[in-house]
């Protein structure tokens, strides 16, 4: 199995001053709101994406440490045959080389392979795109009333995203390619 990994930190917990008003007739399209926000805090995500199935496994935390990394492998493990190799694509954040996961992985062995993305090659890792289609559709312009509620949110985006899971296809056509310029 390959599962491209990566973290998405930082996404804040925002709640509403006043609350939102319902849409004036004729003027606006939908609801109008305050542009001030309380911040509730931020959570990270830290999420795989299968790219043989195309389900997702996450875990969202207060942090992005070696033992977030940790707890996620035991979740990934947990999820897939014993007998399976788990190939991760991820890139080299510190939690990923770090004493501890080493001593985890070590308790491991052969279990998980681990395949590093160049520096600055973030975009070869495709989880990256479902981090992109989560964020210009469940998080823009979100608004929670508490820190659990965007949890909880985020926990539901990917039971949706997992109950129709997408496998994502590289497709290039070599006949296209303009080999002259």
């Amino acid at each position: 199995m390959t599962v491209s990994y990566d973290e998405k930190p930082g996404i804040q917990a925002l709640g509403v001053t006043t609350p939102d008003r319902p849409p004036a007739p004729g003027t606006h399209a939908s609801h109008l709101r305050d542009y001030e926000y309380k911040r509730l805090g931020t959570v990270s995500l830290l999420a795989g994406l299968d790219l043989h199935t195309g389900k997702v496994t996450e875990i969202v935390n207060n942090t992005h440490k070696s033992s977030d990394f940790i707890e996620f492998l035991t979740k990934l493990d947990a999820a897939y045959p014993a007998t399976q190799t788990l190939r991760l694509i991820l890139d080299n954040h510190s939690a990923h080389i770090s004493r501890e996961t080493q001593r985890y992985l070590a308790t491991r062995p052969q279990r998980f392979h681990f395949v590093f993305i160049p520096k600055h090659g973030s975009w070869l890792n495709l989880v990256e795109n479902l981090f992109s289609k989560m964020a210009r559709t469940m998080l823009r312009e979100i608004r929670v009333g508490t820190k659990q509620e965007l949890i909880d949110r985020i926990h539901l985006y990917f039971q949706e995203v997992n109950a129709t899971p997408v496998v994502f296809r590289w497709k290039y056509k070599m006949d296209e390619i303009n080999l002259t310029s």
